[in-house]
Order: C-alpha cells, then sequence, then structure tokens
C-alpha cells in the first residue's frame, strides 16, 4: 500500500523571518504607483478597524490591496513586479534553518506543501524558488484573467480554512488520509487546526501562544532563527 509523504510548511514567520504581506504591498505599490505610498496610513487605520472587529480578516486584505496596488490591476503589468518581490524575500527574509528542514523532508521522499494565509500570486513565484511541489493559499477571484482583483476567492487559508483547504487539496489529489503521513510546520496558534491534523507537528519559531500549546499537546519545537 503507497504511503503519501507530505511536508506541509506554513510560510509567514515560519519559513520566512517576517510577515510578507505588507512588504508586498510596499513593493509593488513603489514600483506600479509610488503615490499610493501617501494612503498607508489608511492600511494602519485597516488594520486598527480589524484589531476592534470591524472589519474581517479577508476584507481587511481585500481593501489593503485596493489601497496599495488598485482594486483592478493588469496582471501582464503586475507580474515583474511579484517576480522581483519573490526574488527580495529569497535574499533577505528566508529562515537557513527552514531551508535546511526543507532539505531534509526532500531528501525523506516527502511531498513539500506550502500552506498560507498569504496570496498565492506571490506565493508561488516564493514557493517554485524554495522548491516546493504544491501551495495551498489564497486565491484572488480572478486568479486566471487578465486582472488582478482586490477580491478574495472562497476561503482566506487561515485557522479552520486552512485545514479545510488541506483536506480539499487532498482529494483533488487522490491522497487518502489514511494512506498519508503528514509532517506539518507552523509558527502561530491560528495553524492549531493543521497540527493537531498531522502525524508529526512541529511548533517552528513559536510566538508565545503557540509554544504554550505545542507544551501542553508534547509537540516538539523547533527554531529556525
Amino acid at each position: 500500500m503507497m504511503v503519501h509523504r507530505l511536508a506541509i510548511y506554513d510560510m509567514d514567520r515560519t519559513v520566512t523571518v517576517t510577515g510578507t504581506y505588507t512588504g508586498f504591498l510596499i513593493h509593488v505599490a513603489r514600483r506600479m504607483a509610488p503615490w499610493r505610498l501617501a494612503l498607508f496610513p489608511g492600511v494602519i487605520l485597516l488594520m486598527l478597524a480589524y484589531v476592534l472587529k470591524l472589519v474581517t480578516r479577508q476584507r481587511l486584505k481585500e481593501l489593503n490591496q485596493a489601497l496599495m496596488i488598485g482594486f483592478n490591476v493588469e496582471r501582464a503589468k503586475l507580474m515583474p513586479h511579484v517576480e522581483s518581490y519573490a526574488d527580495k524575500v529569497m535574499a533577505t527574509n528566508v529562515r537557513q534553518g527552514a531551508l535546511a528542514q526543507i532539505a531534509h523532508d526532500r531528501a525523506d521522499g516527502c511531498r513539500l506543501v506550502l500552506a498560507t494565509a498569504s496570496y498565492r500570486l506571490y506565493v508561488e513565484p516564493i514557493a517554485r524558488r524554495l522548491g516546493f511541489d504544491a501551495v495551498i493559499a489564497t486565491d484572488h477571484l480572478s486568479q486566471d484573467l487578465r486582472y488582478v482583483r482586490a477580491k478574495i476567492a472562497g476561503e482566506n487559508c487561515y485557522d479552520t480554512g486552512k485545514l479545510r483547504m488541506i483536506k480539499g487539496w487532498m482529494t483533488a489529489e487522490a491522497i487518502d488520509r489514511a494512506h498519508a503521513h503528514i509532517r506539518a510546520y507552523s509558527d502561530h496558534v491560528s495553524d492549531a487546526p493543521m497540527l493537531e491534523y498531522a502525524d508529526q507537528p512541529f511548533a517552528a519559531n513559536p510566538h508565545r501562544p503557540l509554544a504554550k500549546l505545542a507544551a501542553e499537546r508534547g509537540w516538539p519545537r523547533v527554531d529556525w532563527s
């Protein structure tokens, strides 16, 4: 019987040192429409609105993108800046310990999966550079169209939504959970559902809530700083 060996990684602050989303918005705005940088205080206000529960996480992402990049952006004009941002992330924002673990899992015969709340739009170029086999990420409504819209298709790949998307991907790939062995890595307690689902969960560079949960559950902790 075939056993599917999967190694599923969160991205921001797990594989990377810092988050990538705000950096992506600023990188693209600076290159496509520098005047939009003057709108950045709006991003801060929207974050405050999210903290106060006035907007959802999903709506926050949509509004931030509309402010900093535009509601409709021609994909052909956007993609060179997406690719240059991926180069920047690889050069300045990847944990060396994560690279070593990715190489180890690859050598172990694992299929490497990057599962992240960040947008597929810029995650795929980063994943390609890191050598991942598959990406599970938040999609734009116009994922395959000429224009990129500041609108999310389906779920934000976060918390229980991320686990649902992982299960959906496994179904699409004809991977039966009973015939799979899953390693999972994350820095954040919001990924507790994914870690619970795994055979080998790892708290990677965990923030305090995840470190506490990992100690309670007996999950190994790894620090890739």
